[in-house]
């Protein structure tokens, strides 16, 4: 299969997974297609969740994608009638990332009797995070020194995490298909940035 042949195949993929997810497709497939332009797609992953808030459920879908250059990261949430708008409406916002910006890929793998694991089984869980510096999270907590008697002040000690991206995708909740989808898209994207570090 020539290039352009896999490129058209990897697009109509991204337009049937967004359709599938049957969240707003028209709204979400327009916003990826506009932030990946004419860029052909190496790979993608389309995520969507339901959350619980108070008696209220909604709606997330968040869709990446990964080209030659870029990242891009799309989301698209609803929102029930309020102040600002008489009726239901949707936001979708979509990031686009260069490559050489992406400073981590975190992949968290879950698997059940890991005594027994056999290479090659889905993991029951993955967790994919990925930094590119647009968002850190600071934990501080008072420091203290080895002297359980001591009442000085010593100051604060903490660490500073990257946490622009963390999804969370699970065999009960989203199928087999999705993990496999996830652990393709983290070994694209890690590959991706490790060939601009040589």
């Amino acid at each position: 299969m020539d290039a352009m042949a896999k490129t058209s195949t990897t697009t109509q993929g991204l337009r049937t997974a967004i359709e599938r997810s049957g969240y707003y497709p028209a709204l979400v497939a327009e916003a990826v297609e506009a932030a990946v332009g004419g860029e052909p797609i190496r790979s993608y992953l389309v995520h969507q969740e339901t959350t619980f808030d108070q008696n209220e459920v909604r709606r997330h879908v968040t869709v990446l994608v990964l080209t030659g250059n870029r990242f891009i990261v799309s989301h698209t949430d609803e929102q029930a009638a309020d102040g600002t708008s008489p009726t239901p409406y949707a936001t979708t916002s979509t990031e686009s990332v260069k490559l050489g910006r992406i400073s981590s890929v975190v992949v968290s793998r879950v698997v059940a009797n890991p005594e027994q694991y056999v290479p090659g089984t889905l993991p029951r869980e993955v967790v994919l995070t990925i930094g590119w510096g647009a968002v850190s999270r600071i934990d501080l907590e008072p420091a203290a020194c080895g002297d359980p008697n001591c009442e000085a002040d010593h100051g604060y000690t903490g660490s500073s995490t990257a946490d622009d991206l963390s999804l969370r995708v699970s065999e009960a909740g989203d199928g087999p298909e999705t993990v496999r989808q996830a652990l393709a898209f983290a070994q694209a994207i890690s590959e991706a940035t490790a060939d601009l570090t040589r």
